[in-house]
């Protein structure tokens, strides 16, 4: 087993996109790997009451432990519903 692995931090807000590389001791889990890439200090909108997580664009936990060349994404928060957005949409194209 290696000692270290590589992995990357990425965020994205409307203005810029936030991307840490990262090299971790082998084990480090997904949280751990967001806090070593100084996200929270550099963005710290991006730390909500709940930050969920994704590696490629799959949902995973906080405490899942990384594999070497993972790419970890900290999603924002919804501003709307997605379904109630398509609603307002399909609204005003009637108007």
């Amino acid at each position: 087993m290696a000692e270290s692995i590589r992995a990357t931090v990425v965020y994205a807000i409307p203005e810029r996109v936030f991307q840490y590389a990262l090299t971790l001791p082998s084990g480090s889990t997904v949280a751990e790997a967001v806090a070593a890439s100084g996200l929270y200090r550099d963005c710290p909108d991006a730390h909500a009451a709940e930050p969920r997580y994704g590696i490629y664009s799959r949902r995973v936990d906080a405490a899942m432990r990384l594999r070497d060349g993972d790419r970890v994404e900290v999603y924002r928060p919804l501003i709307i519903d997605p379904k109630q957005a398509r609603r307002q949409r399909a609204r005003q194209d009637k108007d």
